[in-house]
């Protein structure tokens, strides 16, 4: 009897290092996940189906919860988490492709949005997924950046300038941005950029609405400030993984499957948004939009030239803007281009 069960004891353990061992298998990955809300935040619940997801594809996965990003990005780096999820502005130093869809103005609604998380998981664009030793395996929306201000007549960029910003130290194109504008930056971190609003230590943060109770900055908005509706970024959530502890095929499947979450992401941001008093938001007029978008125009080729961004990603997100909207200035047809061809 004691043999027999010797011998079952020894196979099962067999049994294990060969399931361990088998090429393309991934045991127990550690995802770390950026949350400001933390295991009780929508993002975080929203991945809890990835892990479900990522068994059908070989591969266990634990989750752990961040609500500092600087935290998770060190744990990243060192290779204590396998994987992780991270503000696209984080992802430059592993992607300069993906993390270019956060650069200001290059992405204008929620529909363009969902046309760019459809390209994210393109096999055409798989090559540019990975760079290096890391691959970004998926993204999801995380909303408008909104200047969120402790005064309402800060309701352009004309009336910004000379004003302080609160920006995350770690990233200089927030602080190129700032002085762009002639905004006085502000550097800080995420976790501490509420208290420094809230505390008149800044008079603008520039954030998503999803952070917007997070980060407690009804505080700072007070009676005399509010939301000004003309978002200078869209926020995405980008998930990095260091390719070589997955399976080869991991990468696309799990892009597919972060991009039918796409919806769920938006419905997400169209409820916080909803949630926010009529009364906070500050609509800029018409001629100041236009003036407001040409300004960003200006920054990204200033900024791609200076290698912050990638231009061809910029090149990709300026046919889907021209496809959904041809009246922009940009995607009016250059006489001198058309007078080339004929030539030719």
């Amino acid at each position: 009897m004691k043999s027999h069960k010797l011998r079952l004891s020894l196979f099962a353990m067999c049994m294990s290092l060969l399931v361990a061992c088998m090429p393309g298998v991934a045991q127990a990955q550690l995802f770390c996940i950026f949350d400001p809300l933390g295991a009780s935040g929508d993002y975080y619940s929203l991945f809890k189906d990835y892990q479900l997801a990522a068994k059908r594809w070989g591969v266990g996965i634990d989750l752990r919860p961040y609500s500092d990003d600087e935290q998770l990005d060190r744990a990243f780096k060192s290779g204590e988490c396998d994987m992780a999820s991270m503000i696209g502005m984080r992802v430059r130093t592993y992607n300069l492709f993906t993390s270019t869809l956060d650069a200001p103005g290059v992405i204008e609604n929620y529909s363009q949005e969902r046309d760019v998380m459809r390209l994210m998981a393109s096999t055409k664009l798989a090559p540019y997924m990975t760079h290096g030793e890391f691959e970004v395996v998926g993204a999801v929306p995380v909303g408008a950046a909104y200047p969120i201000v402790n005064d309402r007549g800060i309701n352009s960029l004309k009336r910004g300038a000379g004003k302080r910003v609160a920006t995350m130290s770690w990233d200089l194109t927030q602080e190129v941005i700032a002085r762009y504008f002639k905004l006085t930056p502000v550097p800080t971190d995420l976790p501490n950029m509420g208290k420094v609003f809230n505390s008149n230590g800044a008079d603008m943060v520039v954030v998503p609405i999803v952070v917007y109770k997070a980060l407690e900055l009804e505080k700072g908005v007070g009676s005399n400030g509010g939301i000004v509706r003309r978002p200078l970024f869209e926020f995405t959530m980008q998930v990095v993984a260091h390719a070589s502890k997955f399976p080869a095929s991991f990468g696309q499947s799990s892009r597919e499957y972060m991009l039918s979450q796409v919806d769920h992401a938006l419905g997400i941001i169209r409820n916080q948004e909803a949630a926010v008093d009529n009364r906070a938001w500050i609509y800029a007029a018409h001629n100041e939009i236009s003036e407001w978008d040409s300004s960003m125009r200006g920054l990204v080729e200033h900024m791609t030239k200076s290698g912050y961004y990638d231009s061809h990603m910029l090149g990709l997100l300026k046919r889907l803007r021209c496809k959904t909207d041809l009246e922009e200035p940009e995607c009016a047809p250059r006489p001198d281009l058309q007078q080339k061809a004929v030539t030719q």
